[in-house]
């Protein structure tokens, strides 16, 4: 394929995580060095910083500044969740990106997201193409529900995967001080896949973890639930329980949709308050002291707690496509390809169709979740440990992280 030179525009979007700035550094690091691009931006708010022409000059950030972005959490050039209609419905959107593209000859397109964000590169390749203007599309993958098909798994799924075994180990100690029991609950994000929830299990690998978990991806029975939560407290004097927040009846019905009608820029559900209904259902059936915990944004910013090898791969995972987009690749979404032999983790990239891999989900696979539907076996253990591996040597000042400090200015 032709050598294409001009801008690249890369964007974040959906649910931030502790790790996807380390994606972001390998986009920008990358691109700032490549003679094929002439000018890196980035999009204020994802997709709608280029709609509202609100773009960053990256080329004007101090490198010391982009460099502390590997160990910075959140999205460092804003987020959202904007549902882009399809072009042969309503083209609107996608006049004004092309009119923008256009305005700074931008040839390159880097979008960082999940689900939502993989479909919304897809569009915009395919309009683009269909427009015949020559630019580039790459997804780099992020999501902490590590629900991304095709990948073995997703960058920000480990860090928020050691930060949840770790809470857990530290409020198994807390919730056994006193003499009398406790039930604990521990309410973990996933909407419809149990990657994280199921995470709670390594810290019962290691001795302090949940008694019971349970996942979206079989049906939530709330009398066993009460049986299980009612024996273990008998046998133990203590119980703690790990839930997706997206655990649900056999109807479909999520445990938690009655709590709340909210719904995102997508038309999902706003999950939240399941420990809470929980933990009232398990003191009046039980009369135990009961207390339900939720993690909420804690499991997807806990920087202190990442993954060295998740940040090394979100690195690798925006490298990547930038690379493979300057060698003429368009139209996938970076991926890992994975092996696990003997112990020995070997993690590659791989590239995925972005028509595959748009609004399907990657589940738990079933026999992975044990019998009695309220634990995990232990492939799902030696899955996920390869990944939570290592200690980042994080930058601090006065014993406080030290995150980076963007300029952001804006391009004229």
């Amino acid at each position: 394929m032709s050598e294409l030179k001009g801008a690249c525009i890369f964007g974040q979007s959906g649910g931030p995580t502790s790790v996807i700035n380390a994606s972001a550094y390998g986009v920008i690091a990358t691109a700032l060095k490549n003679p094929n691009i002439t000018r890196v931006l980035g999009a204020e708010h994802g997709i709608k910083g280029v709609l509202n022409d609100r773009l960053f000059d990256m080329g004007q950030e101090d490198p010391a500044e982009l460099e502390l972005l590997k160990y910075t959490p959140s999205s460092a050039l804003g987020s959202c969740r904007y549902k882009m209609a399809d072009p042969d419905v309503d083209d609107t959107d996608y006049k004004r990106i092309l009119e923008i593209f256009k305005k700074y000859d931008v040839r390159y397109f880097f979008y960082n997201g999940g689900n939502d964000s993989m479909d919304t590169c897809n569009k915009i390749s395919k309009y683009m193409q269909k427009v015949g203007y020559d630019c580039r599309v790459m997804g780099v993958p992020k999501t902490i529900d590590n629900d991304l098909f095709g990948t073995d798994h997703c960058p920000g799924f480990a860090s928020a995967a050691k930060y949840i075994a770790t809470s857990c180990m530290e409020v198994y100690q807390d919730a056994r001080v006193y003499d009398t029991g406790m039930v604990c609950i521990m309410e973990i994000m996933g909407r419809h896949a149990g990657w994280l929830a199921g995470a709670a299990a390594l810290a019962t690998a290691y001795g302090a973890g949940p008694d019971l978990v349970y996942l979206p991806e079989v049906d939530f029975d709330m009398d066993k639930f009460l049986a299980d939560v009612d024996r273990i407290y008998k046998e133990k004097g203590n119980c703690m329980v790990a839930v997706s927040e997206g655990i649900h009846y056999a109807d479909g019905t999520f445990v938690s949709e009655a709590k709340t009608s909210a719904t995102d820029g997508f038309g999902h559900a706003q999950l939240g308050g399941l420990a809470a209904h929980l933990a009232s259902v398990v003191k009046e059936k039980t009369g135990a002291k009961v207390r339900g915990i939720e993690l909420s944004l804690l499991q997807r910013c806990g920087a202190h707690l990442a993954s060295e090898t998740d940040i090394e791969e979100s690195v690798m995972s925006g490298k990547a496509a930038v690379e493979n987009a300057v060698a003429g690749i368009t139209d996938k979404m970076v991926g890992f390809q994975c092996t696990r032999d003997n112990g020995k983790y070997v993690c590659k990239t791989e590239l995925l169709n972005l028509t595959d891999v748009a609004n399907t989900e990657k589940k738990v696979p079933l026999e992975w979740i044990n019998k009695e539907h309220n634990g995990v076996e232990q492939p799902f253990i030696d899955y996920v440990l390869p990944l939570i591996q290592g200690e980042p040597n994080l930058p601090k000042v006065d014993s406080l992280p030290r995150f980076a400090k963007l300029k952001k200015v804006l391009v004229k």
